[in-house]
Order: C-alpha cells, then structure tokens, then sequence
C-alpha cells in the first residue's frame, strides 16, 4: 500500500491519464491488502459421535467388577428402572438385537408364545404393558448365572409385589465392547399352578 502511495505522488500533475492509473492501483493493493487481512472462516471440524454408554457400561459400576456382578447389576437395574418407568435408560440395558417372550407358562412347546422382537417391540411391551400395572416392586432373586465367553445365561426367580415366579424368567446377556447387555428374556417358564 505505501509502496503504491508514493508511486502516486511521484507523478507530476497534468498527466491524468498515469493519475488515474495510479488511483486505480492503489485502490487494488488497498483492497488486495484488506483481504489478506481478513481471517477466513472457521472450516466445520468432524467431531465423532460421543458413545453412548450402554448395558452394565451405563450403570456406574466400580472398576474391576467381576462379570457376574456386572450382570446381576444389570437384572437389578432393569427391575428397578421399570419400577420407576424410566424408559430411556431401560432400554439402554438392552442390546439392539433383542427380543422378549412371554412363554406362557408352557416351557415345553413355543406355539402359544408371545414375542416382541427388536428395541422398538420391547419399549412398546414396556409402555403399553408393563407400565401400566405399575408394579411397585421386581426384584430378581435366586439368579443362577451362567458365563459362556461373551454370553451369559441366567435363570431367576422374580417376585412382583407379592407374586413370586419361581425360576420363572431366563435371561440371556451378551457383552459388546466389555458391556453386558441383555438380548433376551424369556419370562413365565414356570408351569401354572
């Protein structure tokens, strides 16, 4: 810019047509100059989806927990968070392949069987069943857990307010990137009295 201004007054007057050519470059390098000056826009920086925690991974369980632990907690935690129908963090104890079914008290044979399959039949069976009766206790008891690798099996007893099913529920649990999440639960195996 001051390289072009002192051009510009170097020229001797009368010579109007070198002026305005002079006027024309300086207001160039003064526009050029404002914007080299101007910071650019912020370019969109990618950020990664935060993970959601999931399963035993949401619960707040200490480090080092043993891996039945970690399930029995989740089998609780369940209970618990339909007692209170929370519904969001209860179906984030699910995996996304899931199912339920309702066994009808018929353990031997599958052809009365109930059976919501996939987060989104499970969340409705939640809110449009269970919810509903609002149940003021689930507590799992007699748990028998079963670890296989990265799957797991549990047979429980439940008990509903004063209703006791007795080895009535199994529940089969997998773990995906150290959390376990249940993928199943089979519910009313018990024979009726």
């Amino acid at each position: 810019m001051n390289t072009a201004l002192q051009l510009c007054k170097l020229q001797r007057p009368g010579n109007g047509a070198k002026r305005f050519s002079c006027m024309v470059a300086m207001l160039v390098t003064l526009l050029c100059s404002a914007c080299s000056a101007a910071e650019a826009p912020p370019t969109a920086v990618e950020v990664p989806p935060t993970a959601v925690s999931a399963g035993s991974c949401s619960l707040g369980l200490a480090q080092g927990v043993s891996d039945q632990e970690a399930i029995e907690k989740v089998l609780r935690s369940e209970g618990e968070l339909v007692v209170k129908q929370q519904i969001d963090p209860l179906m984030a104890l699910w995996a996304e392949e899931s199912s339920v079914v309702d066994a009808h008290h018929t353990a031997a044979t599958d052809t009365d069987d109930q059976l919501w399959t996939g987060k989104d039949a499970i969340r409705h069976r939640y809110v449009r069943v269970v919810f509903p009766g609002a149940p003021t206790e689930i507590t799992p008891s007699d748990l028998q857990v079963q670890i296989d690798g990265e799957a797991a099996t549990v047979t429980a007893s439940t008990h509903i307010g004063n209703e006791v099913s007795k080895a009535g529920d199994r529940w089969q649990l997998i773990r995906q990137d150290g959390c376990w999440l249940i993928q199943n639960l089979t519910y009313n195996l018990e024979e009726q009295k």
